[in-house]
């Protein structure tokens, strides 16, 4: 049988054609199943991480930048983040976003591919130093935001200068936008001081810490009385965002038991609660570590759900509604009580755990403006779902 010039020719222009897409699309066949179970009755959206461990012979001789992930059933690729906790120069873990309906799996297919990109959003977790408001800490996702004071805060409070703040209490700055507001709102201060106490379409704050523990400051609870630190003394930014923020909050030892403290805080993007993990290295033992929620002019109306491990305050504020709450692990809570006071910023429900070498708990709001909730109920539905999530995180595991 013969056969043409032309048909050669032809026949070599698919071959090289056919190599040309094989090696322009190398990932087809590098790719991994990743299944994220929820064992829970709700449904569930979180960002879940992955250990760079689980992914090593993944990437070997492959850039981690190419990683691609998406749901199965989708062609959309989600936003990622790689985390080195230690700052080590090595990434601990990779994070995206999951959603699992209940009791149910979903499976993500990770693969290698330049060419394509995650959409982006400026819908993100963030946070960062403020020196140009003296030296705040501020962290803020979609829901929530926070703050909390540094040395330069705590200097100028104690010589009197106004505006000043002396406090290790949490401060809450109530949204209503899903957007960043923490470089707005500052920049705006700036120029017209005291911008951000007041609403201007996407929220403000109008919450008073003083010397209480905000939402989430901690304490030592003795003889009727809580001691506490002065403001922070150093603080490290981990990551940004944009899914997840993380920075560490240094003290200087406080109280008789001379305690330092180093506070690792978390904030996800989706979450009312920020995470706190804090590292006590006291001279002497300590009685007890008390976490607190301001009761302001105890005018609310507190919870204590000391069986599944949430405690809360709903209040009035401003002519609308706010929830505080706390959710820890219950085995870690020896009591729970709301002290009142007539002295101000003294009267706060408290959580008091067992003292250790560490301590780990969530503490968080949501605001009735917002359009999360509407009446208390809808807020004790919140803790009560938090404290489901910790005990229950989803399950991920990687089929090859």
């Amino acid at each position: 049988m013969k056969i043409s010039i032309g048909t050669l020719l032809i026949k070599g222009y698919l071959l090289v054609a056919m190599v040309a897409v094989s090696c322009s699309n190398p990932t087809e066949k590098e790719k991994l199943t990743l299944q994220v179970k929820n064992g829970l009755n709700i449904p569930r959206a979180e960002v879940v991480s992955l250990s760079t461990q689980k992914l090593k012979n993944f990437l070997e001789n492959e850039k981690k930048e190419h990683l691609r992930i998406r749901k199965e059933d989708s062609n959309d690729y989600q936003r990622t983040q790689w985390i080195d906790y230690d700052q080590d120069g090595t990434d601990d873990e990779l994070l995206f976003e999951a959603e699992v309906a209940a009791n149910s799996v979903s499976k993500y297919i990770i693969t290698l591919d330049s060419t394509k990109m995650a959409q982006e959003s400026d819908v993100v977790a963030y946070s960062r130093l403020v020196p140009e408001r003296t030296d705040d800490y501020t962290w803020e996702n979609d829901k929530v935001a926070f703050r909390t004071y540094g040395p330069t805060g705590q200097k100028e409070a104690l010589e009197g200068v106004p505006g000043s703040t002396l406090s290790s209490g949490i401060d809450l700055w109530l949204k209503r936008t899903k957007q960043s507001v923490i470089n707005k709102w500052y920049s705006e201060h700036l120029k017209t001081p005291g911008y951000y106490h007041i609403d201007h379409g996407e929220g403000y704050d109008p919450y008073h810490v003083g010397g209480s523990r905000g939402t989430g400051g901690i304490g030592i609870y003795k003889n009727d009385s809580i001691y506490v630190s002065q403001n922070f003394t150093e603080a490290r930014t981990i990551a940004d965002g944009p899914l997840r923020t993380v920075f560490e909050l240094d003290y200087a030892p406080w109280s008789e038991y001379g305690l330092r403290e180093t506070k690792r805080i978390s904030l996800d993007l989706g979450s009312n609660f920020s995470k706190f993990e804090i590292v006590l290295s006291p001279e002497k033992e300590v009685p007890n570590i008390a976490i607190g929620i301001t009761l302001h002019e105890n005018e609310g109306e507190a919870k204590l759900n000391e069986n599944e491990g949430w405690f809360r305050y709903w209040e009035t504020m401003d002519g609308t509604y706010l929830g505080e709450g706390i959710v820890i692990d219950t085995s870690v809570v020896d009591t729970a009580f709301v002290r009142e006071s007539k002295i101000t910023d003294q009267s706060n429900l408290l959580v008091i755990a067992k003292p250790k070498g560490s301590l780990t708990y969530y503490a968080g709001f949501s605001w009735a403006k917002s359009g999360q909730i509407s009446k208390v109920e809808d807020w004790d539905n919140i803790l009560s779902q938090q404290a489901k999530i910790i005990a229950n995180p989803l399950d991920l595991s990687i089929k090859e």
